[in-house]
C-alpha cells in the first residue's frame, strides 16, 4: 500500500499572534507552495532524508548558505515527532494500529523561516499520510490539536493553534479561540467562509530572510504568563481586528478590511521590536497604496490591493529590493 498527502502555505490575514491566547484570527492557504509526504509500506519503517536534511557539502561557505536557507534542523525531526505523537494519540483512544512497517519521505516548496507555516505543513501532511495508511479517523479539531502537539509537547516548540486549523481545513477559515470554549473544550470555533468573498490579496517575502517562529511566540508567551497588561491588551485588540474583518467579508465587503491589515501590523509594531528589512516590505507596499501586515512571524507579508494597476506599481516597488511579490492560489 502506498498513499501521498499534501499541506499548503498558509497567511494569517487578520488576527495572529493571538491565536494561542484565546483570541481570532482569519487564514488562507496558499496553494502556490506546500509540503507533500510520500509513505509506503516496507519490511522495516524508514523515515528518508531529503535535500533539507544533507548532512554532505561541497564546502564549509556551502553547508552556512544551508544553514540560512533551512536552519539547522530539516524535516526528518519533525516526521519523527509526529509519528511518535500519532502512536501516543492511538494508543490514548484505545485504537489499535495494523502491525506493519513503512517508510516515509517529505518534499517541501514551502519557503523555510519565513512564517509561512512550513513546519506545520510537514507535520499535517505526516499525519494525514498516517491516517490513510492505518485506515483510522481523526476529527478535524481533534486532528489540528494533534498537530499542534507534536511541536508545542513533543519539540517544545512555542506555537498556536492557527496554522493547523487553517492547513487541516483549508481554504479560509475565520477561528475564535474563545477561553471558555477552549478549556471546556479543547478547541475553539472555526468558520469556513466564501473564498469568493475575499478581497485581492498578495504575498510578498524577502527570499534570503527568515526568522523561526518559535523565537518570536516564546518571547510573547513569556510576557502572557507574566501576566503583562500590554501583551493582554494586544492579544484582544488583534482579536478584535479579526472579527472586523470577518463580518466585513460575510457582508460582501471584503475590499474594506486594509485599514485592519494596517492597525494589525501597528499595534504588533507598537510593543515588540521588529527586524527593519521586514519593517521594509510593508512600507513598500503601503508606499503604493497597498495595506500589508505580517502574514506570520516575520519574514514574509500578506496584503490587499484595489486593482491591476496598483498590483504593478506593487510588482516594481518589490522589484527593487529582490522582494517576491505573488497572487496567493487559494482554491484548487
Amino acid at each position: 500500500m502506498a498513499c501521498e498527502a499534501t499541506a499548503y502555505a498558509r497567511a494569517g490575514l487578520v488576527g495572529n499572534p493571538s491565536d494561542g491566547y484565546f483570541g481570532k484570527t482569519l487564514s488562507f492557504v496558499i496553494r502556490d507552495y506546500a509540503a507533500k509526504v510520500s509513505l509506503y509500506e516496507s519490511q522495516e519503517m524508514e523515515l528518508v532524508p531529503s535535500i533539507q536534511d544533507r548532512s554532505k557539502y561541497n564546502s564549509i561557505r556551502e553547508m552556512s548558505d544551508d544553514v540560512i536557507a533551512n536552519g539547522y534542523y530539516g524535516g526528518i525531526r519533525l516526521m519523527k515527532a509526529s509519528i511518535r505523537k500519532f502512536l501516543l494519540y492511538c494508543d490514548a483512544h484505545d485504537i489499535t494500529l495494523e502491525d506493519k512497517n513503512f517508510s516515509i519521505r517529505y518534499r517541501s516548496t514551502i519557503p523555510r523561516r519565513l512564517g509561512m507555516a512550513g513546519s506545520s505543513a510537514l507535520i499535517t501532511a505526516t499525519m494525514r499520510c498516517l491516517i490513510e495508511f492505518y485506515d483510522i479517523h481523526i476529527d478535524k479539531p481533534q486532528l489540528a490539536n494533534l498537530i499542534l502537539s507534536v511541536e508545542t509537547e513533543e519539540l517544545g516548540i512555542g506555537a498556536g493553534l492557527q496554522d493547523r486549523v487553517i492547513q487541516v481545513y483549508e481554504g479560509a477559515v475565520f477561528m475564535d479561540f474563545e477561553q471558555s470554549l477552549m478549556l471546556n473544550r479543547g478547541y475553539g470555533e472555526y468558520e469556513e467562509l466564501d473564498t469568493s468573498l475575499l478581497p485581492n490579496l498578495f504575498v510578498a517575502y524577502f527570499t534570503d530572510l527568515g526568522e523561526g517562529s518559535e523565537v518570536f511566540h516564546n518571547n510573547v508567551r513569556q510576557r502572557w504568563d507574566a501576566g503583562d497588561p500590554e501583551i493582554i491588551q494586544a492579544m484582544k485588540d488583534f482579536a478584535g481586528y479579526a472579527q472586523e474583518a470577518r463580518d466585513l467579508i460575510v457582508a460582501g465587503r471584503g475590499q474594506e478590511i486594509g485599514p485592519l491589515l494596517d492597525a494589525n501590523f501597528n499595534r504588533r509594531a507598537s510593543i515588540f521590536p521588529l527586524d527593519p528589512r521586514n519593517v521594509d516590505m510593508v512600507e513598500r507596499a503601503r508606499a503604493v497604496g497597498c495595506p500589508a501586515k505580517f502574514s506570520g512571524s516575520g519574514g514574509a507579508i500578506v496584503g490587499t490591493y484595489e486593482d491591476e494597476a496598483q498590483y504593478e506599481k506593487l510588482e516594481a516597488i518589490m522589484q527593487v529590493a529582490r522582494i517576491a511579490v505573488f497572487k496567493p492560489t487559494i482554491e484548487g
